[in-house]
């Protein structure tokens, strides 16, 4: 049983609290301003526990064959989730985390300091600012999971960002990027817009009941220069505790209807989120 007393402390962004998990004796839960951010297991980095991380990971795990080492660029950076999954399941990565809030970096250091030799470096800095100064094609994977609040700032949405992303990227290097919306979409449908105009390949994850429009959700945007092996990222998916489906190809072209690509100028935040969609206690 995890006895540890929670941490409370006001960052850049808002109110961070560290709350223990009583039937896990080192995991934590990060929430902002209640909006929960990270989960993480300080015995057990592989064990996740929000859906959209376990989606992420899925992405992951299909980029390379078990075990290989990767050069990783996470933009978003919480309580290291995924960085210390990679460094658990591949070691020897390479693994860049880019994070704006220096207050929240200062307060998972202290608290959730990652091990010694993890090949994981975090930087306090822009996402976008920091991806326009990656090497070109010095990347396998290009992980977005950045939300100002509960929404994806408006700079990460366009053609101009998407153009960094793929410059970022080797030929067979795969970008995820953990987006949120409800029905009717229109936040989604131009994020497929966008990087299709700018990447050869996409693909969408997401939990049925979002995708049917009943409820506000995270759906996970993939796209790659090159062909997405979506059959095992389709079993993978729909055999994990949270089923979710896999969307591409024409399924995906309906999806984005009518809707164009976003440039700098004209770009808009994600979505509000309903009340309640994501808040905890």
């Amino acid at each position: 049983m995890n006895d540890s007393i929670p941490v409370i402390r006001d960052v850049d962004q808002g109110t961070a609290r560290l709350l223990p998990d009583v039937d896990r004796e080192r995991a934590w839960l990060l929430t902002v301003d209640g909006a929960p951010q990270s989960y993480v297991d300080l015995d057990a980095p592989d064990h996740l526990e929000f859906e959209y991380a376990r989606r992420l990971a899925h992405v992951i795990d299909c980029a390379a064959s078990p075990g290989a080492p990767l050069d990783v660029l996470h933009l978003g950076g919480g309580a290291l989730t995924l960085p210390r999954y990679v460094a658990a399941v591949r070691p020897g990565s390479r693994q860049d985390v880019v994070e704006a809030d220096l207050g929240l970096l200062e307060l998972v250091a202290e608290q959730l300091p990652v091990p010694d030799g993890s090949g994981i470096t975090v930087h306090g800095a822009d996402a976008r600012s920091r991806l326009e100064q990656t090497a070109p094609g010095s990347l396998d994977i290009l992980i977005a999971d950045v939300f100002s609040g509960s929404r994806v700032p408006a700079h990460l949405t366009t053609v101009e960002y998407a153009k960094a992303a793929r410059r970022s990227l080797r030929d067979e290097g795969i970008y995820a990027a953990n987006l949120a919306d409800g029905a009717p979409f229109g936040f989604l449908r131009s994020q497929l817009a966008t990087f299709a105009a700018v990447f050869e390949e996409l693909a969408l994850i997401a939990e049925p009941a979002v995708l049917r429009g009943r409820r506000f959700g995270n759906l996970v945007l993939v796209a790659s220069p090159s062909p997405i092996d979506t059959a095992t990222l389709t079993r993978r998916c729909a055999a994990d505790a949270f089923p979710a489906r896999v969307e591409h190809g024409a399924a995906l072209d309906r999806l984005t209807g009518a809707a164009g690509p976003v440039r700098d100028g004209a770009a808009v935040a994600s979505p509000e989120p309903p009340d309640g969609a994501f808040s905890i206690g």
